[in-house]
């Protein structure tokens, strides 16, 4: 947080490695940007099956299990409430629409994706799979005193490549 200096600037790539995407700090904490959109971001599964077939599992919604910590828990950590949604949002601004990395930092952000997605899928499904997909639903918020009246329906569906895993789950 410390303002730009000569040290910074000549050890950026190092600093930021570190830095992104784990300790990463911006005005949003203290000033938040009110929603105007839910997203529901699902995980499946792809592995061999023993003929060589590919068996593709059922979505897992993992919005679903940080939306039940968050409820589930007298004092709710900010890991529980913001690390998927922070992470998603942070893919997008990096990706836009095209899922294809075009830096270190918007590959970076595609892996620390799809570990926050594999890490909650070995506590809640454990077993061997060789690649991941995600799903992400946008819907839109109704605006403020719009109670009684039709509300948006459309939603936005978009699925990530399938991205490749280590045997061992990494």
């Amino acid at each position: 947080m410390a303002p730009s200096n000569t040290i910074s600037r000549h050890y950026r790539a190092e600093i930021n490695t570190w830095v992104y995407p784990y300790f990463e700090q911006n005005w949003r904490l203290f000033a938040p940007e009110p929603q105007s959109v839910t997203r529901q971001i699902s995980v499946r599964t792809v592995q061999s099956s023993p003929g060589g077939a590919p068996r593709v599992s059922d979505w897992f919604d993992l919005t679903a299990v940080d939306n039940a910590a968050v409820e589930n828990s007298f004092f709710p950590s900010h890991t529980n409430q913001n690390m998927l949604r922070r992470a998603w949002d942070a893919y997008l601004d990096l990706h836009g629409s095209s899922d294809q990395p075009r830096s270190e930092r918007a590959l970076m952000m595609q892996e620390y994706l799809r570990n926050i997605a594999v890490d909650r899928l070995a506590t809640h499904r454990p077993g061997a799979y060789e690649a991941v997909q995600l799903r992400v639903i946008t819907r839109p918020i109704a605006a403020p005193g719009t109670a009684g009246l039709p509300q948006p329906s459309s939603a936005d569906t978009r699925y990530l490549p399938w991205w490749e895993v280590e045997l061992d789950g990494d």
